[in-house]
């Protein structure tokens, strides 16, 4: 396993991670979570990313309790605020109030007593950002919170809120978690270049576009047992799955056949080529996909490959 620093900070994380959107606590059972993190950990992962929203505080509290086994020093946790976890109107975005509120329930589901990693699951346009930075630095000074970021941001706000933090001495974000896979690069663009500038680093959900770049769906069909399959796990995916980008996963995995390797570690080196992605988080519904995956930690992608896939 590798490990990156996040962002500009002295913390180091696995340069692939483990989450659970749409997994443990919700479409997963315990035990089977329980292996995962398990075979994540021995594996060399010490970053693990979740959220409030995730099935309404379920996600957090699996993951705690898959966490258990372990010292809280040896792992970096992430968990981020902004959706609406009921009908009160102040119990969403990313006000004052809703965020130190959402942070003290997230320690409560997660047993602990601080966070490493506290994101901004979404940018508020209700809310000025100021307002946000310095909540966030209010966290941090309090000891709750090691390290803030921000989710899915583009790069007007992301400099806003540095620009902020710089003028009122608070801490600036540190991170951004964007979609980025081989599908879906727009990061590159705007955001990337202003986060790199900055000194944020990317810790990138969906690199494997949800499970489309793992080879399974390379006929057009939605294999029994498969997250497509799945009613709950599957309702981003199928939208998904579109001539265009099935066309597009078959190519990158003949790409990976003739390279050696599976399509899921071409797609993880892909993304990980790049050093301002921190962390690629995987999701994972057992502990052989989580093992194999782990092998693409160490993989470097030959420029003829990487010609291949258009880079």
């Amino acid at each position: 396993m590798r490990y990156r620093r996040l962002g500009g900070s002295g913390c180091k994380v696995s340069v692939i991670g483990l989450g659970n959107w749409l997994t443990y606590g919700n479409t997963v059972p315990q035990e089977v979570a329980n292996r995962c993190v398990r075979a994540a950990f021995d594996g060399g992962v010490n970053f693990f990313d979740t959220a409030d929203i995730y099935n309404k505080g379920e996600g957090e509290i699996a993951l705690a309790a898959a966490l258990k086994p372990f010292r809280r020093r040896d792992y970096v946790l992430a968990t981020k605020c902004f959706f609406p976890m009921t009908d009160n109107v102040n119990d969403q975005g990313l006000s004052r109030k809703h965020v130190f509120e959402s942070l003290h329930d997230s320690l409560r589901r997660l047993g602990t007593d601080y966070v490493d990693l506290y994101q901004c699951h979404r940018f508020d346009p209700e809310t000025r950002v100021e307002e946000v930075v310095r909540a966030m630095d209010d966290l941090v000074r309090l000891g709750k919170v090691l390290y803030w970021g921000v989710s899915c941001w583009d790069a007007e706000p992301i400099e806003e809120a540095c620009h902020v933090g710089d003028r009122f001495h608070a801490y600036r974000p540190i991170t951004n978690q964007p979609p980025y896979n081989l599908l879906e690069r727009g990061i590159e663009t705007t955001v990337l270049p202003t986060c790199v500038r900055l000194g944020l680093s990317q810790i990138v959900f969906s690199p494997l576009a949800q499970g489309l770049l793992t080879g399974k769906y390379g006929g057009g069909r939605v294999p029994k047992g498969s997250r497509a399959g799945d009613d709950r796990a599957g309702q981003f995916l199928r939208p998904r799955l579109t001539p265009q980008n099935l066309a597009a996963a078959r190519h990158a995995a003949d790409i990976a056949r003739q390279a050696g390797i599976t399509p899921a570690q071409l797609a993880l080196s892909f993304v990980l080529r790049r050093e301002e992605v921190s962390s690629a988080i995987i999701g994972a519904t057992h502990p052989d996909q989580v093992v194999e995956n782990l092998k693409a930690a160490d993989l470097t992608l030959d420029q003829e490959v990487l010609n291949s896939l258009g880079c």
